[in-house]
């Protein structure tokens, strides 16, 4: 059936919720009800979200990927660039038989293995410390709210 043809009296056809009357096209439209008033809740700590060592723990963990990432990669495009731009080196000998492109091909798991102990090793000592006392804090937090709910009733 076409629309033309539709004996139903809503213009959007049925089951539409597009129509901004009620019940009937002659009904005026609802006024727009006002958004609610905001709750204010002056906490007498800082939110956890807004905390400043939450952002202190991203820089560090950005500076642990950066660091750790920088080194595996930056090796690998200087081995590129080398292959590249200085075949000449990269073909010459550093002892019988050994080229230089070879030796600098087998030191990118070493560099590998270095980029890895970075990444733990700046875990270990930057990173997972900031976890751990925001971890703690975060437990003081929700005693002291379940504290403070239970005080109430």
């Amino acid at each position: 059936m076409s629309p033309s043809n539709d004996p139903s009296p809503y213009p959007y056809g049925r089951g539409d919720a597009s129509p901004s009357y009620a019940t009937y096209p002659w009904q005026p439209p609802a006024p727009p009800q006002p958004p609610p008033p905001p709750h204010h809740r002056t906490p007498d700590h800082p939110l956890l979200g807004h905390h400043s060592d939450l952002r202190i723990l991203r820089t560090a963990y950005r500076w642990q990927r950066r660091v750790a990432t920088l080194t595996a990669l930056g090796y690998f495009t200087v081995f590129l660039v080398l292959s590249a731009v200085a075949p000449g080196f990269m073909t010459s000998t550093l002892t019988d038989g050994l080229p230089t492109g070879l030796l600098l091909a087998l030191l990118q798991l070493p560099v590998t293995w270095l980029a890895i102990w970075l990444y733990e090793h700046t875990a270990r000592r930057h990173v997972d410390p900031l976890a751990d006392r925001i971890r703690k804090e975060a437990a003081v937090d929700a005693r002291r709210e379940a504290g403070k709910r239970g005080t109430r009733r």
